[in-house]
């Protein structure tokens, strides 16, 4: 009877409990809102509750509530049906103050048990003066006055690439984030063309976000928006000094009213819209790299908070046996630029090059994931060998020191294998006793010794007079070759000529030399000395004396296609632009680069 009567208790307790998990009980409100803006304070419950009890709403004036509703939903899945049931209470509220306020969790009781919802945190921010007007001048139509006539202002919408740092280590990780900020009354419908940032001088890792962009609503500026995430980027800078990304760019399309110029009985009843575009620009964003610190022999690339471990697959094998040896690097930061650790194996060792895995996400807190590395050694004689340990070092960026760890040693006793895994191992000589086995040993010659008659004289024979005869001839033929080429130097013109695409190349590479440090003024620089240089010796024209114009005259007339000569005329047009102007040239280095040595090659097979 008792045994009956605890278990009776024990169901109930559990009963109760199952239930207890599953009530839910949740309060959502908007993040941010106006001075004297109403909104909505909502809480939602999955079960029938009772006694409601809110908590201190003194910051905010209570307009209305609550407003109880009930909501029912049935599933059917396999056979089984699911009902669930969702009671709302609503408030009506509008603050009274700026700033941010903390709304405190309400109580409320079901089956005789009170239950807490979360808190949640309301920004109140200063009611924009632009946009009562925009809401006054727009009436019915519900548009602003700046929609309605095609003039959108900075402050109604713009592009932001934001930062959560902008001073860093190199190859610290930054997390780029690309926003689109709306204002209100600001009717978009979609989003046309995207010029996405080059990220030059970063190794960048893609966080996926959806297609379909969301807005919520936040502040900016003491000013409600609509917020869209559009793009972001978890970069990884790898150059020191001051970089700039470049500028996010987007075409919106909105949402425009038309106005007939022939006001009819309908224009009062109905209105025309049409989409038109507008171009959206990011400012450009700076990034200050610093150099890492003096960097210790174990340091292999690696920046960010990370650990590491080794271990062997086995420590006893025989000869010839496989033995694996796995460097394990985890944690977050720039797992994928991180080297492999030099290990100083035993010399009678067989090691191969490791083998890379990764296994890396890429979400919006970075990136983080493992790195393994895995080294295949073969012991090719027995004995007892020892790996000693060996240091790993990862730069942590928010302590501005150096993490170093040590490895174990790894004692390993190697038996000798059977004959037939040894038929190719000299198992008397280890590495060090044939380290001049090419000069100690001789193999034996096996080839036969040709022979020839006694007395047999060389004086006089054919094989005698042809050997005379060559050497006269090498002679003759260089002194030809010899005296042309003192001829052609003394032309100096016809010399530049002939070296002109040399010269022209040898300019080129000091300008690839440029685009790898990423010095754009000096890029562009050598990229024009190397082609006004060449035209100078091609077209037998002086450096000071060349332009545009001759240059374009002098092509013609040596048979220079015009698409050819246009391409040259752009080309020097950018160069020069862009000395001036890097943020505005027209593609990037290395597209540049490409262009001018495809151009050189042009050039030189038309100049006649």
């Amino acid at each position: 009877m008792v045994k009956r009567i605890l278990f009776t208790l024990f169901l109930l307790t559990t009963a109760l409990f199952v239930k207890a998990v599953d009530v839910r009980f949740t309060m959502s409100g908007p993040n941010v809102v106006s001075m004297g803006e109403q909104f909505r304070l909502s809480f939602s419950l999955n079960e029938r509750g009772s006694n409601l009890q809110l908590p201190d709403l003194s910051e905010f004036d209570v307009l209305m509530g609550p407003s109880t509703s009930q909501s029912s939903s049935i599933q059917m899945i396999n056979g089984q049906t699911t009902q669930t049931v969702s009671y709302s209470y609503i408030y009506v509220l509008r603050a009274k103050n700026e700033g941010t306020f903390t709304i405190d969790p309400a109580t409320i009781e079901v089956d005789g048990g009170t239950y807490t919802s979360n808190s949640l945190d309301i920004q109140v921010v200063r009611q924009s003066t632009s946009g009562q007007q925009n809401s006054a001048s727009s009436g019915q139509s519900g548009q602003s006055s700046s929609a309605s006539n095609g003039q959108i202002s900075k402050d109604d919408l713009f592009v932001n690439i934001e930062l959560d740092k902008t001073n860093v280590y190199k190859g610290d990780q930054i997390t780029a984030t690309v926003k689109i900020y709306v204002s209100p009354d600001v009717p978009i419908t979609n989003f046309g063309d995207v010029k996405l940032p080059s990220y030059e001088g970063f190794w960048t890792e893609e966080v996926d976000v959806p297609d379909q962009v969301s807005f919520t609503r936040e502040a900016y500026n003491n000013r409600i928006y609509q917020v869209g995430l559009l793009k972001k980027t978890i970069l990884f800078p790898q150059q020191t000094g001051e970089i700039t990304i470049d500028p996010f760019e987007i075409t919106c399309l909105i949402r425009q009213r038309v106005t007939s110029s022939s006001q009819s009985f309908f224009d009062s009843f109905f209105d025309n819209y049409r989409s038109v575009s507008a171009q959206v620009v990011s400012d450009p964003v700076k990034v200050n790299v610093k150099e890492l610190p003096n960097q210790p022999a174990s340091f292999y690339g690696g920046v960010g908070n990370m650990n590491f471990k080794a271990s062997v697959d086995k420590t006893e094998a025989k000869t010839n046996d496989a033995i694996t040896l796995k460097v394990e690097v985890s944690g977050s930061g720039n797992l994928n630029l991180i080297q492999a650790p030099d290990i100083e194996f035993p010399a009678d060792f067989e090691v191969y090059d490791p083998q890379t895995t990764n296994n890396i996400r890429t979400n919006a807190n970075g990136v983080s994931g493992t790195v393994t590395f895995e080294y295949l050694i073969i012991p090719r004689t027995e004995g007892d060998y020892t790996i000693p340990s060996f240091q790993f070092s990862s730069f942590n960026p928010s302590t501005g020191r150096y993490n170093t760890q040590s490895s174990s040693e790894f004692n390993l006793h190697i038996e000798k294998g059977n004959e037939a895994e040894n038929a190719t191992v000299i198992s008397s000589y280890s590495k060090e006793d044939v380290q001049l086995i090419g000069q100690d040993i001789r193999f034996i010659k096996q080839n036969q010794y040709k022979l020839k008659v006694k007395d047999d004289v060389f004086y006089g024979s054919t094989a005698f007079w042809f050997l005379y005869i060559i050497p006269l001839l090498a002679f003759v033929v260089l002194f030809i070759v010899y005296r042309k080429k003192l001829q052609e130097n003394a032309n100096i013109q016809l010399v530049k000529n002939k070296k002109a695409n040399k010269v022209a190349l040898k300019r080129l590479k000091e300008a690839s030399n440029y685009m790898k440090q990423n010095n754009a003024e000096q890029f562009y620089e050598a990229v024009l000395k190397a082609f006004w240089g060449y035209l100078s010796d091609k077209l037998s024209i002086p450096v000071a004396d060349l332009n545009r114009d001759n240059a374009t005259r002098s092509m013609l007339t040596r048979q220079v296609s015009q698409e050819v000569v246009d391409e040259f005329i752009a080309t020097v047009d950018t160069c020069e632009f862009a000395r001036y102007a890097p943020s505005a040239a027209g593609g990037t280095l290395e597209e540049i680069y490409q262009k001018s040595v495809n151009l050189m090659g042009k050039l030189e097979k038309q100049i006649r």
